[in-house]
């Protein structure tokens, strides 16, 4: 045998397959009545996982990865076109700003100003009103390197948008690895005092089957404390303890099976649909893990943030039925702006608005 030969039998004999390098895949995915077009970002990593996000709405609008036998789903809840994405009221896989969750009353006041937002959930202003970060177009550039794909998405929210101070510049990037985390990095500016608050609001069924519900996934959660609610669902800024009660995930449970508990908060939320306290104390960590055994997959939530929101779909209906996905909203407290005693959410012309949330994925 010639030296080349053996040198290439060498290289066939003990070498690994070569692996995909990690691409962002761009296409059209519909116009919107003012005449601008939506794209689709796919970003691929060299497992074959997939991300789709729109720069309508900032929005996730596909998460395939494999079960425990190589079978590749979507697993968030989704629409096919832009036109059920413009009249949509369930936040599906959108970014939400400038202020997840409820602010009491649509209002707050700020170095003695008072402003009035959107009332878009009864009284209360909910995830930055009715033309809020998920109902914008969004500035997109992309990249790649041998170990993740990103797309990076930005828009200037101009002073008084929705009744919000100051132009705030915020970059949204998304970057997929090559280990099966999907990373969120926030960032923000702005040129006048103001309030942010930025989340994904993505509904996860690690089944794949949407016609199923996510009581049958076992949830941890490490928190020892929730924030109670009252009848409007606006914290009290009491913190009940989880201790013998149904929002006890500090090892891992059903999330059905304690879902319709005689529990009055569970009542006022018609399910989960409430803000842990997270003990990381503002630290990148892992907050939460969801395993769907059958399937096989699991999904573990890191964060910077100091809550998250577990909404289980209680008011799914339409495409989706009842509890057909399970959000996690890494957030600031909601009605911070009204309650100086919770974690500050104000950002000053001087600093810049950080958060990190990843959600890894695997097989168990």
């Amino acid at each position: 045998m010639g030296i080349f030969s053996a040198f290439l039998n060498d290289l066939i004999m003990n070498s690994n397959p070569l692996k995909l390098l990690p691409k962002v895949q761009k296409e059209f995915f519909g116009t919107l009545s003012s005449g601008v077009e939506v794209l689709k970002y796919t970003l691929i990593n060299s497992n074959g996982s997939k991300v789709s996000v729109l720069n309508y709405g900032a929005i996730i609008q596909n998460v395939q990865v494999s079960d425990s036998v190589g079978n590749f789903e979507n697993i968030v809840l989704n629409y096919n076109n832009l036109e059920a994405y413009t009249k949509d009221t369930f936040f599906i896989g959108a970014t939400i700003g400038r202020y997840a969750n409820r602010i009491n009353d649509a209002k707050f006041t700020l170095d003695g100003h008072l402003y009035e937002l959107d009332a878009n959930d009864g009284s209360n202003s909910l995830h930055g009103g009715l033309g809020g970060f998920n109902k914008v177009v969004w500035t997109a550039k992309t990249s790649t390197n041998n170990s993740s794909a990103s797309v990076s998405l930005s828009y200037h929210s101009s002073d008084m948008e929705n009744g919000f101070p100051g132009n705030l510049f915020t970059t949204i990037t998304f970057t997929l690895t090559n280990s099966n985390s999907l990373e969120i990095y926030y960032t923000a500016t702005t040129d006048k005092k103001t309030v942010v608050n930025l989340t994904n609001h993505s509904y996860f069924n690690l089944s794949g089957n949407f016609r199923k519900t996510v009581l049958d996934h076992h949830l941890k959660i490490e928190s020892d404390y929730t924030l109670e609610v009252n009848s409007n669902l606006i914290p009290t800024t009491k913190f009940d303890k989880v201790t013998s009660t149904p929002f006890d995930f500090r090892q891992p449970k059903l999330i059905g099976q304690h879902i319709t508990s005689d529990n009055n908060q569970l009542r006022l939320g018609s399910g989960y649909d409430h803000c842990w306290v997270l003990n990381s104390e503002g630290n990148l960590q892992s907050v939460s893990k969801i395993v769907h055994k059958t399937s096989g997959r699991a999904l573990e939530i890191f964060t910077t943030e100091p809550g998250i929101q577990i909404y289980t779909g209680n008011h799914l209906k339409g495409l989706y039925n009842k509890h057909s996905g399970v959000c996690f909203e890494t957030q600031h407290f909601p009605n911070s702006p009204n309650e100086p005693g919770f974690p500050n959410v104000i950002l000053s012309p001087e600093d810049t608005y950080c958060s990190t949330t990843i959600f890894k994925f695997s097989n168990q």
